[in-house]
């Protein structure tokens, strides 16, 4: 079972002018921007719809030291370029999560959303 839900992109594989994937997160209960999953490989035409929306990150990015990893089971750690976390975007999700909330599973990017702020973004569940 899918949804559409919005996240914050926090991150992404490649370069902020041609990402590959979206990392992407939400604000916890104490104002912290958490790792809720990330994108399915984008097709070229849809990581040049967010060149442009995409600004480098500043000095205090919130995951600055961070690292991902590839898979579930993969030691292999992502090389992941930190962006400023102002973009908003739409994507597909599946309704399962891990215990910290997130999608255990790739999100599938829809649009982008310039209109609303990080802000308006839904608050990351709390762990039951």
């Amino acid at each position: 079972m899918r949804e559409t839900s919005e996240a914050i992109v926090g991150a992404v594989t490649g370069s902020p002018t041609a990402p590959r994937t979206l990392l992407l997160g939400r604000y916890d209960d104490q104002g912290r921007l958490q790792y809720v999953g990330r994108t399915t490989t984008l097709a070229q035409a849809a990581g040049s719809v967010v060149d442009g929306l995409l600004a480098a990150a500043r000095r205090g990015h919130p995951w600055t030291g961070w690292s991902c990893s590839a898979g579930w089971v993969s030691k292999e750690k992502l090389n992941v370029t930190l962006v400023e976390p102002e973009l908003v975007v739409e994507v597909g999700v599946d309704v399962a999560r891990d215990a910290a909330g997130r999608w255990r599973h790739p999100a599938r990017r829809h649009r982008a959303r310039p209109d609303p702020s990080p802000a308006d973004v839904a608050r990351l569940a709390s762990p039951l």
